[in-house]
């Protein structure tokens, strides 16, 4: 058996998790996720999917607010002798210290084809560049930002209606055995992992609030890849009577008309004008209200 720890925090790492947990060739000894946060209109503290599933399996959580600073977290995890760490999503950034604990490596599940996209929010920004494929990769984790060796990849197809939700779920289904694989590899010695080359090299930022204020100069096919990239979470939106108007889905179509405003209005939905064609909204969550179909929304509002 295999002995790890697995670090993780969102959702995206749960089905990983939970399949580690109920591999009979894996250990999973305890679990490190962010401290609990407020949330809700009530900000009550709620704890991450990754601590609700080890507590529900009676497997010790460790909650530092930065593992680097809290040595007495770090004895603990010597304690545990692990074999790997395995971090996917955990949100914080680890000292040589904790990287040394493991008996073998740290592991990381890192979404994208390394070295493209390092960084925070690679899967938002394959969207909103336009790829048409992205994919997933287990890595070595060193010390500075995603530039281990990688140990596997495997490449994803992103398509032109994709958004970010489905992405990061696909992404979630794909990844469980891979990190498998990549455990038993690296511990028997049949997986060598191979140093990242400097070609494609570019970053995935975290995204500003500035970045998801809708730009109508932009061509239609830009904004819609805006749209889909930060689909709900935060979400492309625009101004409208004073209003933020948040575009939950959308759809470039042919046409012009003045940029930024409403050029048709149908049961299809509401064509804005852009700088290049027109971008069809079809569903938006108006400021103070839920997600409704845009045509819904256009038809209360319209003078």
């Amino acid at each position: 058996m295999i002995k790890v720890v697995f670090f993780g925090t969102p959702d995206i790492g749960l089905k990983s998790l939970e399949y580690l947990y109920n591999s009979d060739r894996i250990d999973v000894l305890a679990v490190v996720t962010q401290p609990d946060k407020p949330a809700g209109r009530g900000h009550k503290l709620q704890m991450s999917p990754i601590k609700k599933f080890a507590l529900e399996k009676g497997l010790p959580v460790f909650q530092p607010k930065s593992i680097r600073k809290e040595p007495d977290i770090q004895e603990e995890l010597k304690k545990l002798e692990p074999d790997f760490f395995v971090t996917f999503a955990f949100g914080q950034i680890l000292s040589q210290e904790v990287l040394d604990i493991p008996k073998y490596e740290t592991i990381n599940l890192h979404a994208s084809l390394l070295p493209k996209y390092r960084g925070a929010n690679p899967i938002q920004r394959a969207i909103i560049n336009g790829d048409k494929e992205t994919g997933i990769c287990t890595m070595i984790t060193e010390l500075g930002l995603d530039c281990g060796d990688v140990c596997q990849k495997l490449v994803i197809p992103i398509s032109d209606t994709m958004n970010c939700e489905e992405l990061w779920n696909e992404i979630a289904e794909k990844s469980p055995q891979m990190i498998e694989e990549t455990l038993m590899g690296l511990k028997s010695g049949d997986l060598k992992p191979v140093k990242q080359c400097e070609d494609g090299l570019c970053m995935a930022n975290k995204l500003t609030k500035e970045e998801c204020l809708i730009d109508w100069s932009k061509s239609n096919v830009e904004i819609h890849n805006l749209v889909r990239g930060i689909c709900r979470c935060p979400g492309a939106y625009f101004m409208f009577n004073d209003k933020i108007i948040k575009v939950i889905e959308s759809m470039p179509v042919d046409g012009n008309g003045t940029t930024g405003s409403v050029v048709k209005f149908s049961k299809e939905g509401v064509d804005m004008g852009c700088g290049s064609g027109l971008l069809r909204l079809i569903k938006v969550k108006p400021e103070g209200k839920g997600e409704m179909l845009a045509r819904d929304w256009y038809n209360g509002v319209k003078k």
